[in-house]
């Protein structure tokens, strides 16, 4: 069982004063802990005018309409996306009526507006130089927002970036898993991830208290290392997140590796379990360029 680990004050993180730092964390947690397992860094973004819920909502307005997701909040911890039941409002209602309405909403890839992209380049200008030292090629760069009401549930999931999830208004109570323990997510699920096949999952009772347990406050902000299952229950206040984001050349090949042994499989093999055996990795990578050169070529 992983033990579970309690926030910890944000005046044990080391602070960063200079204009546009928004971003404060331990260095030596930071270096030891990106990517392999969570951990708490603190930010300054709390009465930051971006997170008014006038311009959220005003952002809203301005987003394509598959860019908004939203949906019924209290929900079980395990239920497909397909199941997941609407709330019967338009975005604009659930984003004004958020403190009652009994909702979950997320504003997806909102760097498209210039002050949202702008913050998110600021932030990751700050984390790069020690990401690029663990996990190098920052790309893909992405921001979302999140408006949830109280006592709302995020379904237990994964998500393929790098994530820093900073909590600007209300609590969170984020229940982390350890993505590298196949008693908690075993390769099938990670290809029907990486195949979009869902994202949701199923989560046993016997696994269910086996997570990093953080309640994450205002002003703190919580890394989630790629594909570590999770679910987040909301306090009692509507909470406002931001979510910055990214991935790396190599996340793009574990998808690759994961797509190819679900391709074999459908072929009555059973493939190795990308990371276990490097040349297996190297032959089924090379072969997946192949095939999408391949694929390109046709297309055109």
């Amino acid at each position: 069982m992983i033990d579970a680990v309690q926030t910890r004050p944000a005046t044990e993180v080391k602070t960063n004063s200079k204009p546009g730092e928004w971003l404060s964390w331990n260095q030596e947690e930071f270096e030891h802990c990106f990517s392999k397992r969570p951990f708490l860094i603190s930010h300054d973004l709390c009465d930051h005018p971006l997170f008014n819920v006038e311009r959220l909502l005003e952002l809203a307005q301005k987003l394509p309409a598959d860019q908004i997701e939203y949906n019924a909040g209290q929900l079980p911890v395990s239920i497909s996306h397909a199941e997941t039941p609407m709330n019967g409002l338009s975005a604009d209602e659930t984003i004004r009526r958020i403190a009652e309405c009994k909702s979950w909403l997320v504003m997806k890839y909102i760097e498209q507006d210039p002050e949202y992209k702008q913050l998110l380049d600021e932030c990751l200008a700050q984390v790069a130089p020690l990401t690029e030292k663990i996990a190098p090629g920052m790309m893909k760069p992405h921001a979302f927002a999140f408006i949830t009401s109280p006592g709302s549930v995020t379904p237990y999931h994964i998500d393929p970036e790098h994530n820093f999830l900073l909590q600007i208004r209300g609590e969170k109570i984020v229940r982390l898993y350890d993505g590298n323990d196949p008693t908690l997510l075993n390769p099938r699920e990670l290809e029907d991830f990486y195949c979009d096949r869902g994202r949701n999952l199923v989560i046993s009772e016997e696994n269910k208290e086996r997570c990093w347990t953080y309640r994450l406050k205002p002003g703190q902000a919580l890394h989630f290392p790629v594909t570590f299952p999770h679910w987040v229950e909301n306090a009692d206040d509507v909470s406002i997140s931001f979510s910055i984001t990214f991935r790396t050349p190599d996340l793009d090949r574990r998808r690759a590796l994961y797509r190819m042994n679900s391709g074999f499989r459908k072929l009555g093999c059973n493939p190795a379990v990308p990371g276990t055996n490097r040349l297996c990795d190297n032959a089924c990578y090379q072969a997946f360029r192949v095939w999408r050169k391949a694929a390109s070529f046709i297309g055109k």
